[in-house]
């Protein structure tokens, strides 16, 4: 069983956080975050630090999912989040234009990509994307929605990649057939 739940939550320097009965407000230099928290479940403020409290035994689990996120909002609004994104392919590149990523991979057509609220997308050489955010879950998702729109090709290697994503290519149907033989 894990034991992240029972952890004591640091808060740093120029961040506040205001626990309530149903959520926790978290404020810091880059932003703010609202996490809502589950029925029984309540911080308790110790020492400076927080710690996640439960009425009863099971709920074990959502006292760990409560203190890890809670933890991510206080890091999320003092550091940040970011993933970082390669373009693979020839012809293959991104570009802003005002609040969209526009992106040439391929298609007959560019694909117009609306950037979310809260979300800061940066282009650098035309094939590397760096998305930044305060919120994890917000920056991890939008980094798998552009993934998706042209995930890596086993064959060829070209399509949109994590930075320092290690790709297996397969081989080629005509290779295969000259093995056998």
């Amino acid at each position: 069983m894990s034991r992240i739940g029972g952890k004591p939550i640091e808060v740093p320097s120029g961040v506040t956080v205001q626990a309530e009965a149903s959520a926790v407000t978290v404020k810091g230099p880059k932003g703010s975050i609202h996490v809502p928290l589950p029925r029984g479940i309540h911080l308790e403020k110790q020492d400076g630090t927080f710690l996640a409290q439960m009425e009863n035994e099971e709920q074990v689990a959502l006292r760990g999912l409560v203190r890890a996120d809670v933890a991510n909002a206080i890091e999320g609004v003092s550091k940040g989040f970011e993933k970082h994104l390669d373009i693979v392919g020839i012809g293959y590149r991104a570009e802003l234009k005002g609040k969209s990523l526009v992106l040439a991979l391929g298609y007959s057509h560019p694909i117009d990509f609306p950037v979310p609220e809260g979300i800061s997308i940066t282009v650098e050489k035309q094939t590397h994307l760096v998305v930044k955010g305060v919120d994890i879950r917000l920056v991890g998702q939008t980094a798998a929605k552009i993934r998706s729109l042209r995930p890596p090709d086993p064959y060829k290697n070209k399509g949109i990649r994590y930075t320092g994503e290690r790709l297996k290519k397969k081989v080629g149907k005509a290779a295969a057939g000259a093995a056998k033989a």
